[in-house]
């Protein structure tokens, strides 16, 4: 099979292939007014035969972009008569207590575009109020006079009785056809009404930009010959098809991300790495993510933006902490005389003043070019000449002048104050989840990654850090490593031991059925679906579930023992203690169903015995800034692909390749295992 997996990125589309056998790459600048032509490029750059190829797997952030920059459609919310302010309320908790600046989530939907209609189910499904058809059918003049793009659907309790919302959404469709209209049941069957109202309004904001994308992107590949399947990354780490992404786009919030996360569980778990910190510098975020066992957590829940003002979105995501420092993050000084990076960013256009398509402000990148860290006639393999004056302009217009510095004083006080807020987060995702960093191994990629997880992994203490094989596309041969997933939900709140037979073995064979229509949708065989049932589980009393593995429905009802003991066994290892004789009841049923790749070219490469390409005669040395801006130290700089295996390098050097560069500050040492991966020894006895 000759497949391909495409990420764009805010600043890069990186493109990484398994084509003939053999891996190919290439790394080309995002073109944000329209991504199809950075997916065009990339192809190009790499050389694919498009009737060639058999399967295109895409990441992209226009999903989350799209919500980030509140750019999405005009959208409408109807609920149930009585609820119109759900959505506007949202949670009484207040999660940052000591801000006085504080301010709870803005809805995506204002309040003058959310409607009621008279209907009204009950929590067990039973109609209370029958639906009122000319109340839905009234809203669509209204809908035609104030400019409405998109519709999200959320009654009371429909996740235990979709049927008004169906009626709702056939009157709509067959009005109004152009209408993107999104049914809360459709995306998920799940209780907690804020968080089923926010996930739905999120699909509905984004969905006519993410659908016009995906059409655009198919219509691209299909004009070029290409006769595969075409997957799109998924927020939970697997994929789905490009159908299933169009009616449900806010699946695809985190789907570049994840990909990254997937490929280094991957690695982690052929080297025999219990426990890593995946760490992902990009150009316009970094993110970072616990993986144990081969793979990153799934939480059942996630909030697009700051956690306390972010929107809520209620569906399976790869737990992942971003933030907004990137190798295109603007650095700023603000009234008071204090230097900030992020989270603005110069993106891919104009990008960082390097770049020389005149921006003016300084950035991570800028910094790092102006410390000698990176090679300005060797960027992007030399495509791309960086321009060091350029630079040095931005940082002293912008910085130096302002606040009384030379231009490498500025520079080295952006990558100190970035490396401090990637450490933050990295901390969120170790120390936080009571996870001892000196435990555990970095694996760092993407473009900027292995520049600054040397300093990163210092602070904190992490013993040593993974530079795996093509790091600056490295989530795109994630892609490559993903399985067809998708996850079902029906919540079922009874306690264990006094559940209704009938009605636990109805929603177990409900969300079997779901699972089989999703495989036969997409074209997948049913003796290819994986199927794996789980319940949400808590004590008594406590607000959040754990999701245990069950087997069947009796697992719940009869031979619960072994359940019991798991949530036990669970609760002590995530909080520290456990109450066995307390009662337990379940709130939810899940199932996921997968679908493993046939191909495992991606994953056997990753451990392919590595064959170096020819010495490279432009090794040597430079003067680089890594402590003192007043005292660079002479650093050897060396191409990676000419590395033999065991090749040892000692720091102060800069490691160079295609499209990434990997910074071994004084102390360290990086060993080339025998598949071609850097394994670094952070010298943590200088740490501060």
């Amino acid at each position: 099979m000759n497949i391909v997996g495409i990420d764009i990125g805010g600043t890069f589309t990186d493109l990484v292939g398994c084509v003939d056998g053999r891996i190919v790459t290439s790394k080309t600048s995002t073109v944000p007014a329209d991504p199809t032509r950075g997916v065009a490029t990339s192809l190009e750059l790499a050389h694919c035969d498009m009737p060639g190829l058999s399967e295109v797997l895409h990441g992209s952030t226009i999903a989350i972009n799209t919500v980030l920059e509140r750019k999405g459609a005009r959208t409408a919310l109807i609920t149930t008569k009585g609820f119109r302010d759900v959505y506007a309320i949202g949670r009484g908790n207040r999660i940052e207590a000591f801000n006085l600046f504080f301010h709870r989530p803005k809805p995506l939907i204002a309040r003058e575009l959310t409607f009621e209609v008279p209907e009204r189910v009950g929590p067990h499904g039973d109609v209370l109020t029958p639906l009122d058809e000319a109340a839905v059918v009234a809203l669509l003049a209204e809908f035609k006079t104030l400019g409405i793009e998109a519709v999200a659907v959320c009654l009371m309790h429909a996740y235990a009785n979709p049927a008004h919302e169906r009626r709702i959404g056939e009157i709509l469709r067959k009005a109004r056809p152009d209408l993107f209209i999104t049914l809360s049941h459709e995306i998920l069957r799940e209780y907690r009404e804020y968080e089923r109202t926010s996930t739905t309004a999120l699909n509905a904001f984004v969905g006519p930009r993410v659908r016009g994308y995906l059409l655009k992107l198919e219509g691209y590949l299909r004009a070029e010959k290409f006769p595969g399947q075409i997957h799109i990354m998924r927020s939970n780490g697997g994929v789905m098809s490009i159908g299933l992404a169009q009616d449900q786009p806010v699946a695809m919030m985190e789907s570049g991300p994840v990909a990254g996360m997937i490929g280094a569980g991957r690695l982690a778990k052929e080297m025999g790495l219990e426990q890593c910190i995946g760490f992902d510098m990009g150009g316009t975020t970094a993110k970072t993510s616990l993986i144990t066992n081969g793979g990153p957590a799934i939480e059942e829940g996630y909030v697009i933006g700051h956690a306390a003002d972010g929107q809520p979105m209620q569906l399976p995501v790869v737990d992942i902490v971003e933030i907004g420092a990137g190798g295109g993050s603007i650095a700023w000084v603000d009234p008071n005389g204090g230097i900030h990076v992020g989270p603005q960013s110069a993106g891919a256009d104009p990008g960082p003043a390097c770049y020389g398509k005149g921006n003016d402000s300084p950035v991570v990148t800028d910094a790092n070019l102006i410390l000698g860290r990176l090679n300005a006639q060797r960027f992007l393999s030399g495509a791309m000449k960086l321009d060091i004056p350029a630079a040095e302009r931005a940082m002293v217009d912008k910085l130096g002048k302002p606040l009384g510095l030379s231009v490498r004083e500025a520079a080295l006080g952006i990558i100190k104050i970035a490396d401090s807020s990637m450490s933050l987060a990295v901390r969120a995702v170790s120390v936080n989840k009571g996870v001892d960093p000196r435990d555990t191994t970095m694996i760092a990629f993407g473009g900027g990654g292995p520049l600054h997880a040397c300093a990163i992994a210092r602070e904190i203490f992490v013993p040593q850090v993974l530079i795996p094989k093509l790091p600056g596309t490295f989530s795109a041969l994630g892609m490559l490593m993903a399985s067809w997933r998708q996850d079902f939900v029906r919540t079922l709140i009874g306690r264990i031991g006094a559940l209704d037979v009938a009605e636990v073995e109805r929603i177990f064979g409900e969300l079997l059925e779901a699972g089989r229509e999703q495989l036969e949708r997409d074209g997948i065989a049913q003796a290819k679906g994986d199927f794996r049932f789980y319940a949400d589980l808590r004590y008594v009393g406590q607000e959040h579930a754990i999701p245990i593995a069950v087997r069947s429905p009796a697992d719940l009802i009869r031979d619960f023992d072994a359940v019991r003991a798991a949530f036990d066994k669970e609760h002590d290892r995530r909080y520290g203690q456990s109450a066995p004789d307390e009662s337990m009841e379940i709130v939810n049923v899940r199932l996921v169903v997968t679908s493993p790749r046939e191909d495992t070219l991606a994953e056997r490469w990753l451990l392919e015995k590595w064959v170096p390409e020819e010495a490279n005669r432009e090794d040597g040395e430079r003067e680089v800034v890594f402590d003192d801006a007043a005292k660079p130290l002479k650093a050897k700089v060396v191409w990676r692909p000419a590395l033999p295996a065991g090749t040892v390098i000692e720091g102060p050097a800069v490691i160079e390749e295609p499209n990434s560069t990997t910074l071994i500050p004084p102390g360290d040492v990086a060993t080339v295992t025998e598949a071609g991966h850097l394994l670094i020894k952070i010298d943590v006895g200088s740490a501060s």
